[in-house]
């Protein structure tokens, strides 16, 4: 008798594969810079705790606060109240706006920043067109609000990620019965106070979903608040580790802004988990809209249009002009090599990323063990941390062990094969794996689910092996999701400034940094043709968005 004839069912089935060694080796990875961030600030070369508490970290938390729940607040009632308007009421223009309220999602808030500024300096259009109106002839004979402060950054912020709870709301609105309505209309409750008392809490899981994304983004930003001067963590983190030269420090902080990010997290979960409605009747009849007529039709679209026009309409408009005025910035040779740069890291980014969430969750489904399972959804973490702290949690331990490898094959050969990972874009596309590793999973999982597992197991008593299966079977069941993903994954590295600032190598531009860097300069001109091409890239992005969502 051979030893695979005689060995217990039990024992075959205990061995893990090699799908279940890939998926734990993954998911490690993927959450081996959050782990790190946390050493690092639990065991750092210099403890500067006392002295951040003493000093700057204080302020650090309070900016952050005053502009997370700001921007979450604003953000709240910009998208609560044109997704109601959308969902509930026929207006001029409400089926163009239903979906042009998706746009400001094309344009990175930085982006935004650089354009406000531009239309409102002093130099800019609407302050010499007022001098010009009224005859003032600088700026001692008039009252002009400071453009670079907290309140612009929570606008420009909001304006740029209020479709967030846009989305979520007006498909919990779409999602309500019309009986209800019916009900509060017969009990005298007039619009608002039908908005107000059914339609409102009905909405409260996807308000609340909305605004912790945006609270979460607001918390990653930092082309934004730097450009205004708002010192917030994130800022924090540049200014303790590349100016005060402080690694650990920046550990520290990057620790802060990591747990509360996972705050936030566990909020929208649990306020999810405490406020589900469910609809008792078998006949569900969508609510049917009201066609609003005079004065209240045009007052609605004007609502709609407002933040269209701020989060796009401006921002596009500034940033087109100044691509158009100075058209021979297209020709520059290091605006193409940015867009080359781009191109490759985050291409390469996405199909490694979106690659590794299909062989996670296959490598999940195949293996019936516990760790495999338990650490699915923990991947999921590095999309809500910010860029700066998979920064920290990447380059300061890679950087060692770069050198450490650089030493030994030194030692060993007597060649120098340099800084592998962090003198190239390595340690780039890891970050970018890491942090938008949560949409590839997520896509997979979701087309995976689809995918009746009769198909699965017909293939296998075809003598198809687990790698067929997954080629021959799965995969051209999931291309569309598949492709999507990789689509997703691609635009986020495309806009990514954070991460890419601290790990790009040296002398290394990306279309963001290119533009930050040129705006910082007060060179809108020359960042004005790198920031189009976000744009556009965005475009792609909201469209397949806006497909999805219809």
């Amino acid at each position: 008798m051979s030893v695979t004839e005689s060995t217990p069912a039990g024992l075959r089935l205990s061995r893990p594969s090699l799908w279940s060694l890939g998926a734990v080796v993954i998911a490690l990875i993927v959450v081996a810079p959050i782990l790190s961030v946390l050493w690092l600030a639990l065991f750092p070369s210099e403890n500067i705790w006392p002295h951040l508490l003493s000093t700057t970290l204080p302020r650090y938390l309070v900016n952050t606060g005053i502009l997370m729940f700001g921007v979450g607040l604003l953000s709240a009632v910009v998208g609560t109240g044109a997704a109601w308007l959308v969902a509930r009421y026929d207006f001029p223009g409400r089926r163009w706006l239903e979906w042009l309220l998706l746009l400001p999602l094309a344009i990175p808030a930085y982006v935004g920043a650089y354009a406000l500024v531009d239309f409102l300096e002093y130099a800019g259009p609407v302050q010499t067109a007022l001098r010009g109106l009224f005859g003032w002839n600088n700026a001692q004979d008039y009252w002009f609000p400071q453009i670079r402060s907290m309140g612009a950054a929570i606008l420009v912020l909001a304006a740029s990620l209020f479709p967030y709870v846009y989305l979520l709301t007006r498909a919990a609105f779409r999602e309500q019965s019309g009986a209800s309505e019916e009900v509060a209309q017969s009990l005298g409750c007039g619009a608002f106070g039908r908005f107000w008392r059914v339609g409102l809490p009905l909405a409260r899981p996807a308000i609340a979903a909305g605004m912790a994304i945006v609270m979460m983004e607001s918390v990653n930003d930092f082309g934004t608040v730097d450009y205004f001067a708002v010192q917030t963590l994130t800022t924090g983190i540049f200014n303790t580790w590349l100016q005060a030269n402080n690694a650990g420090g920046a550990a520290q902080i990057a620790s802060v802004v990591l747990f509360l990010v996972i705050f936030l997290v566990l909020m929208e979960k649990v306020s999810r988990r405490k406020m589900r409605f469910f609809n008792l009747s078998t006949r569900h009849r969508p609510v049917a809209r009201k066609a609003l007529q005079g004065r209240q039709a045009w007052t609605a679209t004007l609502a709609c249009a407002l933040p269209f026009g701020l989060g796009f309409v401006l921002p596009a408009s500034v940033i087109f002009s100044h691509a158009w005025d100075n058209a021979e910035n297209w020709r520059d040779a290091e605006l193409w090599q940015a867009g080359l740069n781009t191109l490759s890291v985050g291409g390469l980014a996405a199909v490694i990323t979106v690659g590794a969430g299909v062989f996670l969750v296959y490598g999940v489904r195949l293996s019936g063990r516990r760790l495999p399972r338990l650490l699915l959804p923990v991947t999921t973490i590095g999309y809500a941390a910010p860029g700066a702290v998979l920064g920290v949690g990447i380059l300061i331990p890679l950087a060692a062990l770069d050198n450490s490898v650089a030493d030994a094959i030194l030692a060993t050969t007597g060649w120098d094969p340099g800084l592998v990972m962090t003198g190239t874009a390595f340690a780039l596309v890891l970050a970018y794996c890491v942090r938008f590793f949560a949409i590839g999973q997520g896509a997979a999982d979701a087309a995976m689910g689809r995918v009746s597992p009769n198909l699965a197991a017909a293939a296998r008593s075809l003598g198809r092996n687990q790698g067929q299966t997954l080629a021959q079977v799965y995969y051209p069941l999931m291309r569309a999701s598949i492709a999507s993903a990789l689509l997703l994954v691609f635009v986020d590295c495309v806009k990514e400034l954070p991460a890419t600032l601290l790990l790009r190598p040296f002398n290394y531009d990306t279309l963001a940094t290119r533009v930050h860097e040129q705006a910082s300069l007060e060179n809108l001109g020359d960042a004005a043709p790198a920031a189009m091409l976000v744009i556009l890239v965005g475009l792609l992005a909201v469209g397949l968005l806006a497909r999805a969502n219809r």
